[in-house]
């Protein structure tokens, strides 16, 4: 079993800063380590899209509306993952959604808004 739990979310001007953050918890205590991470976010009426994941390899993609602006990290040995947000835009105004997956299986958190103002 993997439960994911965000924090961080919030309130921005846009040119803003955020960092969220997902704490794993795993039923094993090796499990995180071969997970693979990412980060989505959702609009109201319109489909959970990919932000940025990070493969139990440490291989990562991200999004072409976020590149260069934000950073996905893992720290296995705290079992959490990041999203270092940079240059906020209010098109980044959305439900943020923690991922892992672990087989054929995925599991998710239960979100944080984060909205910027303009």
């Amino acid at each position: 079993q993997v439960q994911l739990v965000e924090s961080g979310g919030g309130l921005v001007q846009a040119g803003g800063s955020l960092t969220l953050a997902c704490e794993v918890d795993t039923s094993v205590s090796t499990l995180f380590a071969i997970l693979d991470l990412g980060w989505y976010r959702q609009v109201p009426d319109k489909q959970r899209e990919m932000v940025a994941t990070v493969m139990s390899d440490g291989a990562q993609n991200y999004a072409d509306s976020v590149k260069g602006r934000f950073t996905i990290s893992r720290d296995n040995a705290r079992n959490m993952v990041f999203l270092q947000m940079n240059g906020l835009k209010s098109e980044d105004t959305a439900a943020y959604y923690c991922n892992a997956e672990w087989g054929h299986t995925n599991y998710w958190g239960q979100g944080t808004q984060v909205t910027v103002s303009s």
